[in-house]
């Protein structure tokens, strides 16, 4: 036993070795840890929310003479298995000055058979997993012995984890382990989020977070610098890429600026180009600069993480996956290629930077297009007020929760009433219906009413009033199956000598003929054939030929940047250009004032132009893709209610395009209502939103392709045992199946009808589109009809000519029109 004075002062002296001195937050956070509290630490990148964290067990455990534990006493959850080893080692390092036997190990999917069968026996002292290695763990019949002495959870990077269905996971996996442990204290650790009393409620779960919750606030200062590379000449009528690998020389003398740096794209395709290009540019720098991102096999990604600890690289090409929580100390400059589309992406990305208290972290953007400069200077603005977005949580996944039930009918079983009981204490499910819990139930037991003739999917059967598995095989499946993130067709990439190079999309695989070359982790490749979903290649000498194409290319803008850019857009009209990144642009936006206007934040500007191709509407609600992708298919459904009338559709982050052989009847159906949330055409009746979205979009088709990953989490569809997995094509066609009897045969399916949400709130946003319409509906309506389409219309236009047919290259096509507008500004 430890004077509580005694123990807190070793790990003061502790800091002290290091050079370090404790912040106020984190001695707020050990007081609060000892007083038996919960609670939530958010602070910035490299303040030491860590430590905060887990310095307050052991405190503890010093005070107590825990000092030599056999059996688990804090568990550590991770949203990403790559920053497992990084934290093992952060947690290792202080334990032997401070005269702690703890034993800390991680158990992911890359964690030894040897580690794992001894954790089978005995957990460590502290255990770093991720939230589908725990579910595994709970699935074991002696689950409840081996967390006998589980004393705290910590929860690392919660901010990325809640929005998710792994948050809602782990959500009910605490839930589980409060359960075994009433006094068990769960902390979570956040950076660069907006709603943070929502965060800890959804951490804590609502009647803890209430009674026993702190919100502890590192408000440390630290300084990030954001800052542009700025193209030299700026193009009048600028489109999305068209800068691109341009920026290369000025990109080239950053890096040759800086110690060591990454450089950040929003997809993995951007990082095979930029990656490539810069080798091309400088070949001397082969072996001083690598390439990172998801697909790459783990042996790649862990040599490259330790080549930048090391500080042997020069730089780093990477995506998200190098965005959370791994310290990369001598990384002194972060750069960003194309808008980060979201103020807490650029600030979480900064943080890799200057990643220690007090000293500076900076971020440099890279535009691809000239209007991301805009993007910049909304984002500077926006960050300095800590306009921060939010994550809102998952409300009552039934197809997890499923997951989950087998998971505990697994592990010792459960019992009707006191496991409803315990499902609820979660925020997720708070308000899961008797009739929603009985389905479940009956889903897992009976496989509901259009499978119960199929024994396959009797999954848990009612054995004297505890629900178990009792079927070994479906056991075995079960596991395999543990986990809430759907792959997107994932195909092992590998070299005929047999090194593994990573993954790539099967669906890219498919187009593919033998002796079709394309260039993946960073390597000239040729494909040579498939065999047991492996895409067998071999080395090609050059290294012209296609890139894989991932998704991430059309993220939208966060809500709170939107907001922002509306707000730049307002001072440019009124001529306020406070910043490079606007006086860079002020051309552009001049000449959008001279032939159109720039909207203010409250106005909506409504340009109609008539081309050769058509009558064109531009409408600029400056809210982002998705959610201008939402807009454009309503109006275009509701003035075809008025007039009989065919559109072709586009959008950017900035605004819509209409294009149509005749002129629309706009002002008729605005005066009907086509900016509210009731449409009113007499002769149809009044309509709402809420049944235009689904009759202006195929909906049904969207929600049926949601299904999918709805269907593999409830375990509907199973991706095949080691050695014998099932092709992406046939799981979707399973899915697809399962999806059509169920519509047809079993309608009030309740894994139906949450595919159809899931779709309007994730792929449509239906919420954000009400909010949108609401604003639009008070907006100034600003109507102009210049002569051509104006600077703020040729992108959205080059949008659509991306996806037509044409014996010009698109460039060169896109280039001419550039040109002949440009001639006709000056003219002008």
């Amino acid at each position: 036993m430890v004077p509580p004075a005694e123990s807190r002062a070793r790990v003061l002296q502790w800091f002290a070795s290091r050079g370090w001195e404790a912040f106020p937050f984190q001695e707020q956070v050990w007081e609060r840890y000892e007083e038996g509290q919960s609670g939530l630490i958010h602070s910035a990148t490299g303040t030491g929310k860590t430590y905060a964290a887990w310095m307050a067990p052991l405190i503890v455990a010093m005070e107590r003479g825990d000092l030599n534990p056999k059996g688990i006493r804090v568990l550590w959850l991770t949203p990403l298995r790559a920053l497992a080893a990084d934290t093992m080692a952060a947690l290792h390092a202080p334990l032997e000055e401070l005269g702690l036997k703890w034993d800390v190990q991680t158990r992911t999917g890359d964690t030894s058979g040897a580690v794992k069968a001894k954790q089978k026996e005995r957990l460590p002292a502290a255990l770093v997993t991720t939230p589908e290695s725990l579910s595994l763990l709970l699935s074991r019949e002696d689950a409840h012995l081996l967390f006998a002495g589980l004393k705290c959870v910590i929860v690392d990077e919660w901010h990325e984890l809640m929005a998710t269905k792994r948050g809602v996971q782990a959500e009910l996996a605490l839930a589980r382990l409060r359960h075994w442990n009433p006094e068990l204290r769960t902390w979570g650790i956040s950076a660069t989020l907006g709603n943070l009393h929502e965060a800890m409620e959804t951490l804590l779960g609502a009647g803890v977070a209430a009674v026993n919750g702190a919100l502890v606030q590192g408000n440390i200062p630290k300084e990030v610098i954001i800052d542009s590379l700025l193209p030299k000449t700026i193009e009048r009528f600028p489109w999305a890429g068209h800068l691109g690998t341009r920026m290369l020389p000025q990109v080239i003398q950053a890096l040759e600026e800086s110690r060591s740096a990454l450089l950040f794209t929003n997809t993995r395709s951007q990082t095979e180009i930029w990656f490539q290009a810069i080798l091309d540019a400088k070949p001397e720098w082969k072996g001083f600069i690598e390439i990172h991102h998801g697909s790459l096999d783990r042996e790649v990604r862990d040599a490259v993480e330790q080549g930048i600890k090391m500080g042997k690289l020069r730089a780093v090409v990477c995506t998200s996956s190098l965005d959370l929580g791994v310290d990369f100390t001598p990384v002194d400059r972060v750069l960003q290629v194309g808008s980060p589309k979201g103020v807490a992406r650029l600030l979480q990305r900064a943080g890799r930077s200057g990643h220690q208290p007090g000293v500076p972290s900076r971020i440099t953007c890279v535009p691809t297009f000239a209007m991301e400069l805009i993007d910049v200077a909304a984002i500077r603005k926006a960050a300095k007020a800590g306009k921060i977005e939010q994550r809102s949580p998952v409300a009552r996944p039934l197809d997890v929760l499923a997951q989950h039930l087998v998971t505990i009918a697994l592990g010792g079983g459960f019992t009707n009433e006191e496991m409803l009981h315990e499902v609820r204490t979660t925020r997720s499910y708070q308000g899961l219906t008797d009739l929603e819990w009985v389905w479940v139930l009956d889903f897992i037991t009976r496989g509901g009413e259009a499978l119960r003739a199929y024994p396959e999917y009797r999954r848990v059967v009612l054995v004297d009033g505890v629900f178990r598995v009792e079927d070994s095989k479906i056991a075995r499946r079960h596991r395999m199956s543990i986990g809430t993130i759907t792959s997107d067709g994932a195909m092992n990439v590998q070299y005929m000598s047999g090194h593994r190079l990573g993954t790539v999309e099967e669906s890219f695989i498919a187009r593919l003929s033998p002796g079709d070359k394309f260039i993946f982790s960073g390597k000239p490749l040729t494909f040579v054939r498939v065999k047991d979903m492996t895409a067998y290649v071999k080395p090609a000498k050059s290294i012209k030929g296609s890139i894989p194409r991932w998704m991430g290319g059309r993220i939208p803008l966060s809500t709170e940047l939107a907001s922002a850019v509306r707000e730049e857009l307002e001072e440019a009209s009124f001529g306020v250009l406070d910043s490079a990144e606007m006086e860079t642009v002020s051309p552009i936006l001049q000449l959008q004032a001279k032939w159109s206007h720039v909207p203010a934040a409250d106005e909506l500007l409504i340009e109609r132009v008539k081309t050769r191709e058509g009558h064109h509407i531009f409408l600029y609600p400056v809210e982002g893709r998705l959610v201008h992708e939402g807009l454009a298919a309503l109006f275009a459904y509701r003035i075809s209610r008025i007039q009989k009338i065919t559109f072709t559709v586009a959008c950017n982050d900035y605004g819509i395009e209409l294009l149509s052989p005749e002129r629309a009847a706009l002002d008729d159906a605005i005066e009907k209502g086509l900016f509210t949330l009731s449409f009113l055409p007499v002769e149809h009746g009044v309509s709402t939103l809420y049944d235009d979205i689904p009759a202006s979009l195929n909906a049904a088709e969207m929600a049926k392709r949601q299904f999918r990953e709805i269907a593999r989490v409830a375990g509907l569809t199973f991706q095949g045992f080691p050695g014998s997995q099932k092709s992406m094509r046939q799981i979707q066609a399973s899915s697809g199946l399962f999806y059509d009897v169920f519509a047809q045969y079993d309608p009030g399916n309740m894994l139906l009808h949450q595919a159809n949400r899931e779709v309007l709130e994730k792929q449509l946003e239906q919420t954000r589109l009400a909010l949108t319409l609401e604003r639009l509906s008070r907006a100034r309506l600003i109507f102009r009809e210049p002569p051509k389409p104006t600077p703020l219309a040729f992108p959205i236009l080059v949008d659509r000519l991306r996806n037509t047919v044409t014996s010009e290259t698109m460039t060169e096509r896109i280039e001419n029109m550039s040109l002949r507008l440009e001639r006709a500004a000056t003219e002008d």
